[in-house]
């Protein structure tokens, strides 16, 4: 009867650390997509208006989300593939080196191509100053 409360009260306790391993092993999972502002400055003779550059990583096999921005977006692929697609076109896959650009207010969605491997872009914003650069749009 003893013995049975010990080795109940051991694996008790060893499930509570197997699960707090597992926590944190999937907590530590990678946000799909990560946007860091590089600069931000004011656009001189259009008042107003704001330049931002950003590099934006997105986790193998992740997605954007279908999303806008208020600003027009001009975007240089550094590493990987992605695809694009804009409400109204065809997607289309760009790779590293190639660039695109994005007027304000279209709805677009990116997908990262790779399974194995980031994309990372390094996009260039010009937006009116105070707004946010990213919109999330419903489905």
């Amino acid at each position: 009867m003893k013995r049975t409360g010990v080795t109940l009260a051991v694996i008790f306790a060893l499930g509570i650390v197997v699960g707090g391993i597992g926590h944190q092993r999937l907590s530590a999972q990678p946000e799909p997509v990560t946007r860091t502002v590089l600069l931000k400055t004011d656009v001189v003779g259009a008042e107003g208006k704001e330049a931002v550059v950003v590099f934006a990583e997105i986790a193998p096999g992740a997605t954007t989300g279908k999303h806008l921005h208020a600003g027009q977006e001009i975007a240089y692929i550094l590493e990987g593939s992605l695809i694009l697609t804009a409400n109204g076109k065809p997607a289309v896959t760009f790779k590293s080196g190639d660039a695109f650009e994005q007027p304000p207010q279209q709805v677009h969605e990116g997908q990262n191509a790779s399974t194995t491997t980031p994309v990372k872009i390094l996009a260039f914003y010009l937006a009116d100053k105070g707004q946010p650069l990213t919109t999330a749009v419903p489905k």
